[in-house]
């Protein structure tokens, strides 16, 4: 059988209709030229396919004849009666098929880093170029990418669109895996107490984050040193290598606590023995925050003046106003908590307390005088000796008038005399007075008017419960309402202005008033008239004459 016949007949056979451009076929290297390389592959004619596309990932020439390989088909007749075959494509192809099942799998390929590029890395991933993104490319974040030109990596693949020719991998994801296998075998060998040594891998408000080899372990900003600290960059720096122990770990949850201070002697300890509640010193101002200061005692040692403890008359000042960082004040020490680690200071205590001086000079009673600093809709602050002010309750105002009237008698600035009612030191508070400068009228009238007497009064007011009783001194009493309402007629037998006689029941301290009684002055009246007639009755056998002889001491016997 010639050439001819034997092309014929493969042109008709089936195995000729299935192969189709792009479809991957094997072929046998026939010879190999300077730049060529001929394929025989059964087709209408041998291939002349470039010699470098025979190149090998080193970027060495890796064929010879005899060798039979795969062959992506891109024309079955170029026009010059040439089949034309591609040994790269055929890599490609094959490549992807590798890639695809890699990724379907999860499982780990080689890529070999070709270049660095914006944002990444050119990998040749079994003949073809994959992306390594930078932040994929390492487990450290916030770092430069690491120079990995010509090296040869375990990757994951993350991501492949075939289409558009894009492969991304990730070196990142091995790392982690191997960290994550490091980690459990490092937290074999952790205990607390043990000195590890870390590199700083970033810093946060609380504290900062410790890379200690295949863990990361957190430093608070609690334990960095003794002494309070602001930021915790006043104490390390992001990439610096510093000796810790393990204060406490979490396997299950892969914490670790770490601690920079505990290798230092805990200067608490020598302070509890030098420093005595009520002790005062002189100390340095360290930090000045918005609800205090905090004063520097000894070496890693702090105190703390609260804003309440500045100023014995204002409470809610701006410690920036009373002091400045650096400053030397006078302090004293109030309470000291040894297993916190917090000392609480005052600056007041260290000058004489003002209530304490005025209760010295003056005593529940005194009459003194003052200057009203602001009225208030619960009575007046009254200006005092030594800067302090003294309230004057509504209630304080007057015995008998309503408070909202008498409030208008006074004005800021006006100056009073008042009684000091109450000196509470401990509340820095004091209680003072203006009724109590004259007499009590509800006393006065219990002294005149004792209880059964009997009293006029002018009706003031009415209601279903009571009536209103306004006495001699402007002292109110109240009478029931059914003593004085008439069920019959349905209303009262008196009317407003109207006075009446009444007799004292009591007197009610608690709301000034003085409970009264108009039936019992009646039936006490009724009884006198009774009384008087009974008297007259005896007299009435009596005549003119038997009085006279009586008076003149008729009838009597003589002696």
């Amino acid at each position: 059988m010639n050439q001819q016949t034997f092309s014929q007949l493969l042109e008709s056979s089936d195995l000729l209709k299935k192969i189709k451009a792009g479809s991957l076929i094997k072929g046998r290297i026939l010879k190999v030229l300077p730049d060529a390389v001929i394929v025989y592959s059964g087709l209408k004619s041998e291939s002349y396919i470039p010699l470098e596309q025979f190149k090998n990932e080193q970027g060495e020439y890796d064929v010879k004849v005899g060798d039979e390989l795969e062959f992506v088909l891109e024309t079955m007749e170029n026009g010059y009666g040439e089949t034309k075959l591609s040994r790269e494509k055929a890599k490609q192809v094959r490549s992807w098929i590798a890639i695809k099942e890699s990724f379907k799998l999860d499982e780990t390929v080689e890529g070999y880093v070709v270049s660095k590029v914006k944002g990444g890395f050119t990998v040749d991933l079994q003949g073809l170029t994959a992306f390594l993104p930078g932040s994929l490319s390492d487990i450290r974040q916030g770092k430069e990418m690491l120079n990995l030109e010509g090296k040869t990596l375990r990757l994951k693949i993350v991501k492949i669109d075939e289409k558009r020719n894009n492969v991304v991998v990730s070196h990142r994801s091995i790392l982690e895996e191997q960290k994550q296998s490091d980690s459990k075998e490092a937290f074999d060998h952790l205990f607390e107490g043990k000195v590890v040594k870390g590199l700083v891998k970033n810093l946060t408000e609380y504290g900062a984050f410790v890379d200690l080899g295949t863990i990361d372990g957190l430093l608070h900003i609690t334990d960095m040193r003794w002494s309070r600290v602001n930021h915790p960059s006043e104490v390390v720096k992001v990439g610096e290598e510093i000796e810790l122990v393990v204060l406490k770990f979490e396997k299950e949850k892969s914490r670790v606590s770490l601690g920079l201070k505990q290798l230092t002697v805990d200067p608490w300890e020598r302070a509890s023995k030098i420093y005595n509640v009520g002790d005062q010193l002189e100390s340095q101002v360290s930090t000045v925050t918005d609800y205090g200061c905090f004063v520097s005692l000894d070496d890693g040692v702090e105190g703390l003046v609260h804003v309440s403890e500045m100023d014995w008359f204002n409470k809610t000042i701006n410690p920036n106003k009373i002091v400045k960082k650096g400053d030397t004040i006078h302090v004293q020490i109030l309470e000291i908590d040894q297993e916190r680690h917090r000392i609480s200071l005052g600056m007041k205590q260290c000058t004489a307390n003002p209530w304490e001086e005025f209760g010295k000079k003056h005593s529940r009673g005194d009459k003194i005088t003052g200057v009203i600093k602001s009225i208030t809709e619960f009575g007046l602050f009254v200006s005092l000796d030594g800067d302090l002010d003294g309230l004057i309750h509504l209630s304080d105002l007057s015995w008998t008038r309503p408070p909202e009237e008498m409030i208008l008698e006074y004005k800021k600035g006006q100056e009073i005399e008042v009684q000091i009612l109450n000196i509470d030191v401990e509340n820095q508070k004091i209680s003072i007075g203006v009724k109590q400068l004259v007499g009590d009228p509800l006393v006065q009238f219990a002294d005149k008017y004792p209880k059964n007497s009997l009293v006029k009064g002018v009706v003031q007011a009415m209601d279903d419960k009571k009536i209103t009783i306004l006495l001699p001194n402007d002292v109110k009493g109240t009478i029931k309402a059914n003593e004085l309402f008439n069920r019959d007629t349905q209303a009262f037998q008196v009317r407003q202005g109207d006075e009446i006689e009444c007799r004292v029941v009591g007197v009610d301290r608690k709301f000034g008033l003085v409970q009264l009684s108009y039936k019992l002055a009646q039936e006490a009246s009724s009884q006198e008239i009774k009384d008087f007639k009974t008297a007259q009755s005896k007299q009435k056998g009596t005549t003119i004459g038997s009085m006279i002889k009586e008076q003149l001491g008729f009838g009597k016997d003589k002696p």
